[in-house]
């Protein structure tokens, strides 16, 4: 695309946008599919329920009274309320629902709180590795990524000293992601709150996406806000509720933040969808049984997964135990682990994340989600057993 004659007329911030590892498998696989080729997709994390019954006919009652217009650009109070009480009630943060944003899904909560916080040259610290798109949300809003290589046997989170010394005069937030994804791991409450700690006494907020809580599987998740209130909670609907195409996301913001937010909102976003919202007050309030199903099969598919990794040789020096990823150390394998996730597509048939789609520390690496059936996982992993066992050698190549 880049090689159009007319490329140099898009603008710089479009033009070097990275593209999407993981979304570029999926279309390669969805090419290979089309010419009759079965492909077993562990490539996207997308739950792959359908969205509870509840919230479907919540947002069916809207539209058929016709809900159809803009609400407030802040979220309808209704909603904003019962995610406050949601807070409360699984954290004990005491949150005011005029602080709660209502937002097109997590990703445009993640831009309006940077675009909210960042001035031209602000810098704002990230794991490495990390979500594919953080870097991106920051250096699109004009800031600078400053990046903490974090430890599989640290969890893939931060170290706290290591983290501060990255602390500048310049550095606007931390931001935060547990349950994390790619790589399926919490950070522990003892050192949330001393990342929290620090990020203050650094003079930065912190930025806590949230959108996995609550798909956690052994011990438990903990909000940022349990700790403070100078901080950025990010979550959403999408992962928990099975609701990825209902593009419902909220942002929990300092009071002196709100305003500045909103008028971001007002320009470019207007508000979220009024049925959508409906859809979202019942998601938090009538989908308790169905959530526990979904978390308790999610938990059967992860710990078949990592029983098989394990039996291939691919062990975990640190359980994943949240969202619903494995982030796998093919480190023995090969130093281009790129190069070997599209093999495996090809020639296995099962879709895969390389693990630089996450930053530079995330060679060496493989992101399988396990969103997908256990039957089609365990083929997967039949495939995967089967290929790894053709392979020559060591497999470095």
């Amino acid at each position: 695309m880049d090689d159009h004659p007319s490329a140099q007329a898009v603008s710089a911030k479009a033009r070097n946008l990275p593209s999407f590892i993981a979304m570029d498998v999926l279309e390669t696989a969805q090419a290979m599919e089309r010419s009759g080729e079965h492909v077993i997709h562990l490539e996207v994390g997308e739950p792959d329920f359908d969205t509870p019954e509840p919230v479907r006919r919540a947002a069916l009652e809207a539209l058929e009274r016709g809900e159809t217009h803009y609400t407030h650009s802040l979220g309808l109070h209704e909603l904003r309320v019962a995610i406050a009480a949601h807070y409360r009630a699984r954290y004990g943060a005491d949150v005011d629902p005029e602080r709660v944003v209502v937002t097109s899904g997590s990703s445009p909560a993640i831009f309006l709180a940077l675009a909210a916080l960042l001035d031209p040259g602000d810098q704002v610290v990230l794991s490495n590795p990390h979500y594919a798109s953080y870097p991106t949300f920051v250096t699109f809003c004009d800031g600078e990524p400053v990046y903490v290589p974090v430890r599989e046997e640290d969890a893939f989170q931060y170290v706290p000293d290591e983290m501060a010394r990255r602390l500048g005069p310049r550095t606007k937030a931390v931001l935060i992601n547990s349950p994390a994804n790619p790589t399926g791991t919490l950070i522990d409450r003892d050192r949330l709150e001393e990342v929290v700690r620090r990020a203050e006494a650094g003079g930065a907020y912190v930025l806590s996406d949230e959108i996995y809580h609550g798909l956690v599987y052994e011990g438990r998740e903990h909000s940022v806000l349990e700790f403070t209130d100078r901080a950025f909670v990010i979550n959403g609907f999408s992962k928990l509720y099975a609701m990825t195409g209902w593009r419902l996301g909220y942002l929990i913001a300092p009071p002196e933040f709100v305003r500045p937010i909103q008028k971001i909102q007002q320009n470019f976003f207007i508000s979220a969808n009024a049925f959508v919202q409906r859809a979202g007050i019942a998601a938090l309030s009538q989908t308790d049984d169905h959530v526990r199903r979904m978390v308790a099969t999610y938990d059967e598919r992860r710990r078949y997964m990592i029983e098989r990794f394990e039996a291939m040789g691919l062990s975990f020096r640190c359980r994943p135990t949240g969202a619903f990823y494995l982030f796998v150390n093919v480190r023995h394998l090969t130093d281009d682990c790129y190069r070997l996730a599209f093999d495996i597509l090809e020639k296995a048939r099962v879709g895969c994340t390389p693990g630089v789609d996450f930053g530079s520390e995330g060679e060496g690496y493989l992101r399988f989600t396990y969103a997908n059936s256990l039957e089609n996982i365990r083929e997967g992993m039949d495939r995967l057993e089967a290929y790894l066992g053709r392979r020559p050698g060591d497999g470095r190549r």
